[in-house]
């Protein structure tokens, strides 16, 4: 393999690494807390964590109030 692609391999499985620690931290609060809530600004943070929390919780509803 050439550097390049052994640099982009390494690159989305780090993502997806990180991808797999934010969706167990989503779940691990949902079940610790009694009413957990995600801040949301609109900003380009915001619609991130929305989207991990859509795909911690898929198909079923995010159980967090957005405010």
């Amino acid at each position: 393999m050439t550097a390049e692609l052994t640099e982009r391999t390494f690159a989305l499985s780090h993502l997806d690494a990180l991808e797999s620690e934010a969706v167990h931290i989503f779940r691990e609060v949902a079940g610790e807390f009694e009413r957990p809530v995600i801040l949301f600004s609109g900003g380009k943070d915001s619609i991130v964590m929305l989207h991990l929390a859509l795909k911690a919780f898929a198909p079923a509803a995010i159980p967090f109030s957005l405010l």
